[in-house]
């Protein structure tokens, strides 16, 4: 509806598997190399999503892999492997921070970083890596590569003009959502707020091709297609200069994306949340991250660089979260 259709699909969407296909205890811990915290949290949360996992574990991406250095899918192959099969309590994931820049520009191996930031980088990089063979690839067949395929959605835009009705639809895709927490005290509330249809005024006037000139509109945005795994960061930064929202932010463990969709009609969308990411400290400058995430034995596991320790979901869905990954 209203989306261009793929020229070629790049991954089957049948061939993802949701559910763990083995199961065991958690792997090890992430030695901190410094200040690589934020670092650790997102690899931990990527090992312990299932579809992700699945598809690394199979090799399928190495053995057809013929990228010259730097494969962010090929790091993160070894790093999952290494993870869930080593007997170590604790391993260094050296290959990530030696390739850091290659990640993302930003990121130093000797300097604090934010944990949202990485995770983007990262599944850019894995974009990139799984686009590497397809370069000509058009943009409807870019959104379907493994990891688009696991992580992306379509949100749809509606513009209305509000003087003649007219209305004019767009569509972009994500592959995680950032919402906003100044007001809301749940994260259904943000959700609400996020779809909520916002007044286009002032100096964001929206120029209506039917009226031929710049008028006040209602502008909203939904979720139009859902993903499989539905990735949210809390925006907890206040302002520019770093102040931090320490609210607790209540969350559920069962999520229905429904009343957030387009269309608002037909079964629930459920989604259960697997994996967190907590910011403690004062501000968004500074602190230490750390992360929940639900293993492949069904328990809970809180993640602290090198430890790994077991916990209850009452724990869990205590925390002041930051990140949070639901899957379908």
């Amino acid at each position: 509806e209203g989306m261009a259709l793929p020229q070629r699909i790049l991954f089957p969407p049948e061939e993802i598997c949701m559910d763990w296909q083995q199961r065991q205890r958690p792997g090890a811990g992430l030695c901190n190399l410094g200040s690589t915290c934020y670092i650790n949290v997102i690899l931990q949360c990527l090992t312990y999503t299932p579809p992700l996992a699945n598809y690394l574990l199979s090799r399928d991406h190495s053995q057809l892999c013929h990228r010259q250095g730097f494969c962010m899918m090929c790091i993160m192959e070894a790093h999952v492997r290494k993870v869930l099969s080593s007997s170590a309590n604790v391993i260094w994931p050296r290959a990530v921070v030696r390739d850091l820049k290659f990640i993302g520009e930003e990121f130093e191996p000797d300097m604090a970083g934010d944990a949202y930031e990485f995770l983007c980088c990262a599944l850019e990089a894995m974009q990139r890596a799984c686009l590497s063979g397809n370069r000509g690839a058009d943009i409807s067949s870019q959104t379907n590569t493994i990891i688009h395929q696991i992580f992306g959605g379509f949100l749809k835009s509606r513009v209305m003009c509000l003087r003649c009705q007219a209305v004019s639809d767009s569509y972009k895709a994500f592959l995680h959502v950032l919402l906003d927490i100044k007001a809301p005290s749940s994260l259904t509330t943000a959700l609400e707020d996020f779809v909520a249809p916002k007044k286009m005024d002032g100096k964001y006037c929206f120029k209506c091709n039917k009226c031929e000139k710049k008028v006040t509109a209602s502008k909203r945005i939904t979720v139009h297609c859902v993903p499989k795994v539905f990735t949210v960061c809390l925006e907890r930064a206040a302002d520019h200069t770093g102040k931090k929202i320490s609210k607790i932010v209540e969350y559920p463990e069962y999520l229905d994306l429904r009343p957030y969709m387009s269309d608002t009609a037909g079964e629930p969308l459920l989604y259960s949340l697997y994996a967190l990411v907590v910011h403690s400290g004062d501000t968004c400058l500074d602190g230490h991250f750390f992360c929940y995430t639900k293993a492949s034995n069904g328990l809970w596991y809180k993640m602290d660089d090198e430890s790994v320790d077991n916990c209850g979901i009452h724990t869990v869905l205590r925390q002041q979260a930051y990140l949070l990954f639901y899957a379908r």
